[in-house]
């Protein structure tokens, strides 16, 4: 049995703020020591991101280009056939992934949308993959449909810190956020909850969006980290580039507070070198995306990340793989 103190929900601030600052080797060591302790940590959960209807989103996150608010030209599109999703999802198992996630530019779903994409679930799932939803804000209904169609994973962002989150969407409040996060975890879907960083934000808001998640009744089973792309005619389009090691003590920082949850390197990987990239999966960082699109934005091609596990010795976490107790 491991210490009990590892998994808490009780962090202050001053406990997070004191372990995000520590001397940058202190915050490795603690970080890693914790990650080798739950996780094999030669090993990462591969997902792969499908876009189910992009487009023509009524909300004005300030660094989406699928919002109709932020002036992007890219148009509204109607919900995919299941029958491509699936053939979609095929080619994602055959490449390494274990899970696949589909995600679509809404506020939140319409009902006559449930039945495509309870299909959606039911025929992912008889492939022999993981399952994951991101379509926005969800009702007690859609999330009981979405349950008993057999969704494993919801992905709802929290974004960034209550206090940034202002800045970046005006259209959804941080509670509502947390609100659809109670509403997924209460009807026993897994809960995905990550946020963006270099939104502009300052270093407290970056420790306090994981204070959060990691102060919620449950650690989300699954924490996207992502680093802002800034896509062409989106308010934060101009966005000033994260230090590195910001991003590196970020990840680490999720590692410590939420030890058994997978951290994700999510976004922004194609900007990234291998060095960095090496150092965020010591930090804690065991699943990633494949494929060389996320939604709109673009991810490193399947031979990069091949080399890339090739050097460093890493390889593809099997199917179902939890932390160990």
């Amino acid at each position: 049995m491991h210490a009990q103190t590892d998994l808490r929900t009780d962090w202050t601030r001053a406990e997070a703020e004191q372990i995000y600052c520590q001397p940058f080797n202190d915050l490795m060591f603690q970080a890693h020591s914790l990650h080798r302790r739950y996780f094999d940590p030669n090993a990462v959960q591969l997902s792969k991101l499908s876009n189910i209807k992009s487009g023509g989103c009524p909300e004005d996150c300030g660094y989406c280009s699928q919002s109709a608010r932020n002036g992007s030209a890219l148009p509204a599109s109607k919900l995919v056939e299941v029958e491509k999703v699936l053939a979609e999802a095929r080619k994602a198992k055959a490449g390494g992934a274990t899970r696949f996630c589909m995600g679509g530019a809404w506020r939140s779903p319409k009902d006559r949308d449930m039945a495509t994409l309870e299909a959606m679930v039911q025929g992912v799932k008889m492939l022999g993959l993981e399952t994951c939803m991101t379509l926005g804000m969800l009702d007690d209904f859609q999330t009981r449909r979405l349950k008993a169609a057999g969704l494993d994973y919801y992905n709802h962002n929290i974004d960034t810190s209550e206090r940034y989150y202002p800045q970046v969407i005006t259209t959804r409040t941080f509670a509502d956020r947390l609100a659809t996060l109670a509403r997924v975890r209460d009807a026993g879907i897994k809960v995905c909850a990550g946020g963006i960083v270099g939104m502009g934000e300052m270093q407290m808001d970056r420790i306090d969006m994981l204070l959060t998640l990691a102060t919620l009744p449950a650690h989300p089973d699954s924490v996207p980290v992502n680093m802002l792309i800034p896509m062409p005619d989106t308010p934060l389009a101009d966005a000033p580039p994260l230090d590195p090691l910001e991003f590196v003590r970020t990840i680490a920082l999720a590692r410590v507070l939420m030890p058994k949850s997978h951290v994700r390197l999510s976004a922004g990987r194609s900007a990234m070198s291998a060095e960095l990239q090496a150092m965020c999966f010591f930090a804690g960082a065991n699943s990633m995306f494949v494929g060389d699109k996320l939604l709109t934005a673009d991810n490193p091609d399947e031979s990069s990340d091949a080399d890339l596990f090739r050097r460093l010795g890493i390889r593809a976490m099997e199917f179902g793989a939890e932390a160990a107790e």
